[in-house]
C-alpha cells in the first residue's frame, strides 16, 4: 500500500509538466507569426508601390539601339569611257576636293579635239568666203542700180522726144527695152544679195561665232575639250576614298559606272529606327543623347531633326504585302533623322551601330496631369 502512494505520488507531479507548455507556446509564437505575416503582405505591396511610383515617374527618355551612323557618299564614276592609265590615290586616302584619282587613255579623244579645231576653222572660213559673197552681191546690186538709173533717164529722155516729134519711135523703144533690162538685173542682184544675207544667218554684221555653222562647230570643239578633260576624274568633294584598291591599269571602265566612292566624313548624322508606338513623345528639337557602341566611353549629343515620311519596309525591294489570309500584325519602325552637334563627330564611321536616347522632358505622370 506504502508502494502504491509513492508511485501516484510521482505521476501526479508529472502530468503538470507536460501541460502547462502546450498551453504557453502558442502565446509565445502568436506575435512572431503576425509580424512574419505583416512582413509577407507588406514586401509585395511596397515593391507593387515603387514599381508604380518609378513608372510614373518614368517614361521621360525614349530609347532604341536600332540606330546607326550615316555619312554622305559620293559615287566616283567617269564621265567618258576608256582604259585606266594611272591611279593616283590608294585606298582609304583622304583628299581635298579637285584632287586627280585616276586617268583614262586619252588618244582617241586628243584626235577627237583636233578633228573639231579643224571642223572649227573651215566653218570661219565658210563665214569668211559668205561675208566676200555678200559683198560682191552687194556691190553688184549697186551696179545694176546705176546703170538702172541711166536707163530710166534715157528712157524719160526719148519719150519727151518723141512727144515732140524730133524723136523716133525705134529709139524709144529701144531705150523702153533698156530700161526693163537693167530694172530686171537689179532685181535678180537684190536677191542674190538677199540669199547672201541669207547665208549669214540674215545678220550680215553678226559676229563670226554667233552664226548657226560656227557655234555648232564651236559646240563639237567645247564637247570634244570636255570630253578630252574628263579623262582625268578628280575628286568632286572632300572625303575618304574606298573601294579604288578595285581598279588596276589597262582595266576598262565604261561612262557612269561607279568604280570607287568618297566618303565624307565631317557630314555625319544618325538615324534611328523608332517604333510606330513611341512616336507621340517625339517632336523636332528634342535634345538626344547618342552612346557610341564603338567608342563605350564617349557620349555625344544632338537633336531630333526630322522623321522619316513612310515606314523602313515601305521602302524595301519587296514590300510586305498585308492583303492576305494570313496576316500578323508586326510593329512598324520609322526613321528619324538625328542631327549630332559634337565636332567629335569627325570620329564616327558610316554604318556604325549606336543607341540613342531622346530626352522628351516630361514623364508620364505630367502626361496624365
Amino acid at each position: 500500500m506504502n508502494a502504491k502512494p509513492g508511485a501516484m505520488d510521482d505521476a501526479t507531479p508529472a502530468a503538470p509538466e507536460s501541460i502547462t507548455p502546450a498551453r504557453t507556446e502558442p502565446a509565445a509564437r502568436s506575435p512572431r507569426a503576425r509580424r512574419r505575416r505583416a512582413l509577407i503582405l507588406s514586401v509585395p505591396l511596397v515593391l507593387a508601390l515603387a514599381g508604380g511610383a518609378a513608372w510614373l515617374l518614368g517614361g521621360r527618355y525614349v530609347t532604341t539601339d536600332n540606330a546607326y551612323v550615316h555619312q554622305r557618299m559620293i559615287s566616283v564614276s567617269p564621265d567618258v569611257s576608256g582604259r585606266i592609265t594611272e591611279v593616283l590615290v590608294t585606298e582609304n586616302q583622304t583628299v581635298p576636293a579637285g584632287t586627280p584619282l585616276f586617268r583614262l587613255d586619252d588618244s582617241g579623244y586628243r584626235i577627237a579635239l583636233d578633228s573639231a579645231e579643224a571642223q572649227l576653222a573651215a566653218a570661219r572660213l565658210s563665214v569668211a568666203q559668205l561675208r566676200a559673197a555678200y559683198q560682191t552681191a552687194a556691190a553688184q546690186l549697186d551696179a545694176a542700180e546705176a546703170i538702172k538709173d541711166v536707163q530710166q533717164r534715157e528712157l524719160e529722155r526719148q519719150q519727151e522726144l518723141t512727144a515732140r516729134g524730133v524723136g523716133s519711135q525705134a529709139s524709144l523703144d529701144d531705150a523702153t527695152l533698156a530700161n526693163r533690162s537693167a530694172a530686171n538685173a537689179v532685181a535678180v542682184a537684190q536677191r542674190q544679195l538677199n540669199a547672201a544675207a541669207a547665208a549669214l544667218g540674215g545678220d550680215p554684221e553678226a559676229e563670226t561665232d554667233t552664226l548657226p555653222a560656227v557655234r555648232t562647230a564651236l559646240s563639237a570643239r567645247e564637247a570634244a575639250a570636255r570630253d578630252l578633260a574628263h579623262t582625268e576624274i578628280a575628286a568632286q568633294t572632300s572625303g575618304t576614298v574606298s573601294q579604288i584598291e578595285s581598279l588596276n591599269i589597262g582595266q576598262f571602265v565604261a561612262a557612269g559606272t561607279g568604280v570607287a566612292t568618297l566618303v565624307d566624313g565631317s557630314d555625319s548624322w544618325i538615324e534611328a529606327n523608332f517604333k510606330e508606338t513611341q512616336l507621340a513623345a517625339l517632336t523636332e528639337g528634342q535634345p538626344v543623347t547618342i552612346g557610341i557602341d564603338a567608342y563605350p566611353d564617349a557620349d555625344l549629343h544632338g537633336e531630333v531633326e526630322s522623321f522619316g515620311s513612310a515606314t523602313g519596309s515601305q521602302f524595301s525591294l519587296i514590300p510586305a504585302q498585308n492583303a492576305t489570309g494570313n496576316w500578323v500584325k508586326v510593329v512598324q519602325r520609322v526613321p528619324v533623322r538625328i542631327r549630332i552637334d559634337d565636332a567629335s563627330a569627325t570620329r564616327l564611321r558610316d554604318g556604325m551601330s549606336v543607341h540613342v536616347s531622346v530626352d522628351t522632358g516630361h514623364s508620364r505622370l505630367d502626361n496624365l496631369r
